[in-house]
């Protein structure tokens, strides 16, 4: 299928053959019927694409603070590394569109295939002639409404949530500054609320426009008419609220709004424009200044956009989805009329052309619609306290594993392209003789075709059955998100492949008895979990100059984590588990390689109110290892210190960049200023070697099954407040 992507490093925009999403359960397939380009934030998104690396820091300020925190978590190379990424990949756009439902995934009831659907969100209904689009951010299209018209229910959704903001009542007046689509929008939906609307905005074509959809009085914010319509309508009191839906960079938006207001009223910023607020003129008359997010609640909430949890409506009266409903409602009765809105229309494959002429000026619009081509016949692509620890059950005989012919290279598939995968683990492997990327597979389209364009991958696909039923490609790396893990692990297994799988290998003891199960039902142990730590050199340099040792052991790790930012996926703990869960296997794995030992118990507990953890676990020749995971620490101190302590000896890590010996001789390793090599290439490399010749796995699977039971009695330990044996362990 074709999609609309852009290069936020280069500035290229491009229509791109991706291919076609899978149909996920929870929400449905959907083919374009019309896409509503977004004259105001999609336009802004091609500018700043355009801009040099200065211009493009100087408009994302937040951008740039994030990448100095992550240069000091993860060194330079690393970074440079993660943001180049970023950059040079392909983005999608678009956000409202109308289509038909062409597959419907599983727990949907609410519509059924050939549903005409209006659907929302900036990575689900994109400039794209197929998505996948999860249950609360579509609505059925009533009768009688065109798809041209109900491709605007998105950004009648944000107009209507910036006036709920505003709280207008009958017989109120109203300021709109800024006639963009939204102004147009906000206007049409204030005017069908009973209240009188002055509009504001420098294009007297959007002006006149504007008039002839119900307000009262345009004119140029410049101008004295709008001050003079605003004294005639409120008796020179001022409006009562005003909404903000211009841009830019020009403050008069505010002041004209502080200016125009009565005592007491509401301003509501909807757009995007300068906020530079004058104190004396806000506080005089004690506005009350409110935000508008986007398509209302629900919005930046994954729980209620990704896995359909609605909010009951006694306590939400307007969701996200709500609000699409109304408003597509509202057009259908005659009450919001959009018609006169669409400047152009487009087809779907002049897409670029298009944004083009919007961003040169050559095609002045209020709104621009994407027509797609019919395509019928094309079908989709169908997406068909006591913890124990599982005992290792090998069939009987040595386990064949697949014979490669000589000097013919390692061919990998790769479930997943995320930002751990396109920067920890596919740059070392690109550089790597001897190894062919043979398939990615993606449930999103673009990320598939972003892997592929950028590494060199054969072939992209959302077809995961396809890629299992392969008899050529070797290996599976599953790099997804963790509650699909076991899962995907398991299946590869069954199927014959060799995997490797980033940590955790399983989120709860059902999902390890089945990897488990996998793997004595095929015969196939091939697997590795990427726990890396291990293979990291300096650390390993620091063992081997700790040397043996013969009494037990004390280590101390401290792991300053820090907090998440608001919308990961990490937070997202009823479905991808809990932080500790997705990330302790790393430090318990490298505790034990450190302690050559598995654990024999484990005590978790934990402050209240944050999520700090404390982590004790003991081995069988007595030794301690004592893991601190905190979220609450400064954001400037390293991330990973630990310390090793026996036989009047002592290691020490310091976050990767130095290590150090204290005994009867001393050793202290050279720093490393620009990067923290934490074993990822090493690890490749020694996974890469297994695979080519067939011999051992890089860690036994009694290890990595070990390392996997006492990550999840961390969760069992802190529910019963006891320490956890680990029954079963060696």
């Amino acid at each position: 299928m074709k999609q609309v992507v852009q290069n936020y490093k280069s500035g290229e925009l491009a229509v791109l053959d991706v291919p076609v999403p899978g149909c996920k359960p929870g929400g449905v397939l959907v083919r374009s019927a019309y896409s509503l380009i977004s004259t105001g934030t999609e336009l802004m998104k091609v500018s700043e694409a355009g801009m040099s690396m200065l211009g493009k820091a100087r408009s994302r300020p937040d951008q740039v603070a994030k990448v100095m925190q992550s240069v000091a978590t993860n060194g330079v190379p690393a970074t440079y590394r993660k943001v180049m990424g970023k950059l040079d990949s392909y983005t999608p756009l678009g956000y409202s569109l109308c289509g038909v439902v062409e597959q419907v995934g599983d727990g949907i009831d609410d519509v059924k295939v050939g549903d005409l659907v209006a659907c929302a969100g900036n990575e689900h209904a994109l400039h794209a002639e197929l998505n996948w689009v999860p249950k609360n951010l579509y609505a059925p299209v009533p009768d009688g409404l065109a798809p041209r018209h109900a491709a605007f229910g998105t950004v009648g959704s944000i107009a209507m949530q910036g006036v709920r903001q505003g709280e207008p009542q009958l017989g109120e007046v109203a300021l709109v500054i800024g006639l963009g689509l939204i102004g147009q929008l906000v206007v049409q939906l204030l005017a069908a609320s009973g209240v009188r609307v002055v509009g504001v905005d420098p294009d007297p074509v959007r002006c006149e426009l504007a008039e002839r959809l119900g307000a009262a009085a345009c004119g140029d914010p410049e101008s004295a008419a709008v001050e003079a319509a605003v004294a005639e309508l409120t008796g020179g009191h001022g409006v009562d609220q005003v909404y903000l839906a211009a841009g830019g960079g020009s403050n008069q938006p505010v002041e004209l709004a502080a200016r125009l207001c009565r005592d007491r009223g509401r301003v509501v910023d909807i757009g995007k424009c300068r906020l530079d607020l004058p104190w004396n003129a806000y506080y005089e008359k004690e506005l009350d200044v409110r935000f508008s997010r986007s398509y209302g609640p629900g919005r930046y909430d994954p729980a209620y956009e990704l896995e359909g949890r609605d909010y009951p409506i006694g306590y939400v009266r307007w969701t996200e989805r709500r609000n699409l409903a109304c408003f597509l409602d509202l057009a259908a009765r005659g009450k919001v009329d959009v018609e006169p809105l669409i400047s152009h229309v487009a087809d779907f494959d002049d897409a670029v052309e298009t944004y083009q002429s919007l961003k040169d000026g050559d095609l002045k619009a209020v709104a621009v619609l994407f027509r797609y081509p019919e395509q019928a016949g094309e079908a989709a692509q169908a997406q068909a306290p006591t913890v124990a620890v599982p005992e290792v059950k090998r069939p009987a005989g040595p386990v064949a594993t697949p014979a490669r012919a000589a000097k013919t290279p390692v061919r990998l598939a790769f479930v997943g392209a995320g930002n751990y995968a396109t920067s920890m683990l596919l740059p070392h492997l690109t550089q790597r003789d001897g190894v062919e990327l043979s398939t990615v597979v993606t449930t999103t389209a673009l990320s598939a075709a972003n892997a592929q364009r950028k590494f060199g991958f054969a072939e992209a696909t959302t077809d995961l059955d396809a890629v299992l039923g392969d008899k050529s490609i070797d290996a599976v790396f599953v790099v997804t998100r963790h509650s699909s893990h076991a899962e995907l692990t398991r299946k590869a297994l069954l199927a014959g492949k060799t995997v490797f799988v980033e940590k955790p290998l399983a989120l709860t003891e059902d999902e390890l008895a089945g990897v488990l199960a996998a793997v004595e039902e095929s015969g196939n142990d091939r697997l590795q979990v990427g726990f890396n730590r291990r293979f990291a050199p300096l650390l390993q340099e620091a063992r081997q100059r700790f040397g043996a040792r013969t009494g037990p052991a004390s280590l101390r790790y401290l792991v300053n984590a820090g907090r998440l930012q608001h919308g990961s996926w990490y937070l997202q703990q009823g479905t991808e588990g809990s932080r500790f869960a997705g990330e302790g296997g790393h430090f318990i794995d490298t505790a034990s390689w450190l302690l050559d030992a598995d654990p024999v118990s484990v005590y978790a507990v934990a402050p209240s109110g944050n999520e700090d953890l404390q982590v004790l676990l003991r081995y069988p020749d007595g030794s301690t290892a004592a893991i601190s995971y905190v979220t609450t620490g400064a954001a400037g101190f390293p991330k990973e210190t630990l310390d090793l302590v026996a036989d009047g000896k002592v290691l020490r890590l310091d976050d990767f960049v130095r290590a150090s010996v204290h005994g009867r001789k001393k050793w202290v390793s050279s720093r490393l200023p620009k990067a923290r090599d934490k074993g990822q290439n090493a690890e490749l490399a020694a996974f890469i070697k297994a695979v080519r010749t067939g011999g051992p796995m890089p860690v036994p699977l009694e290890s990595l099954v070990a390392t996997t039971a006492a990550t999840l009695a961390v969760q069992a330990g802190l529910a019963g407040g006891t320490p956890v044996t680990l029954a079963g362990a060696r």
